[in-house]
């Protein structure tokens, strides 16, 4: 169990047996009054978020993720599947289970499955990924990176802004934690 002033942004916690993870913290004062927190939860599964107002005293079972490192092998509809590197057995995810995971999954990417109880419950994912644009508007000479911005699409269906010089078929860093542009590779 964790009290409301050991809370913190990323831990997983178990409220009404479904998995949260604490996407906001914020305590605050009121004027003669003990500290409070106003929380913001992710639910892990849904994807739903909902705030809700600590008060003191007030405890949470903290879930405990056990890690297992996969590689991406392939897809198949909703269905994603991956490989233990160490035992090499299969593990087979569903779209719901991935979220937007789905759009930074490439062919031989490494990534952390977060079991509880033995069930994958959601994917941590490298902070990068290198992506090759699939459609954009066209590049023109002389466009800078601080000219502007327009719409791409990415091999794995991602859109995102890129600069106006990005063209179809450049590789481009991106941060997989707000989906952002970093720059071009090649």
């Amino acid at each position: 169990m964790i009290s409301f002033s050991e809370m913190k942004k990323g831990m997983m916690v178990e409220i009404d047996g479904q998995i949260f993870q604490i996407v906001e913290y914020n305590p605050f004062r009121m004027a003669q009054r003990a500290a409070m927190a106003k929380v913001k939860f992710k639910n892990i599964k849904t994807g739903r978020t909902f705030e809700r107002t600590m008060q003191p005293g007030e405890k949470m079972l903290r879930v405990q993720l056990e890690p297992q490192t996969a590689q991406y092998q392939y897809s198949d509809g909703d269905l994603y599947y991956f490989m233990d590197i160490r035992t090499f057995e299969q593990i087979t995810l569903s779209k719901q289970v991935l979220g937007d995971a789905v759009y930074y999954l490439q062919d031989g990417i490494n990534v952390q499955i977060m079991n509880y109880k033995g069930q994958p419950v959601t994917v941590e994912l490298p902070i990068t990924v290198e992506l090759k644009v699939a459609d954009t508007g066209p590049a023109f000479k002389g466009d800078t990176a601080a000219g502007g911005s327009k719409p791409a699409k990415l091999e794995t269906g991602l859109e995102v802004k890129v600069p106006l010089f990005v063209d179809v078929g450049d590789r481009l860093k991106i941060d997989t934690r707000t989906g952002e542009y970093l720059e071009r590779i090649g």
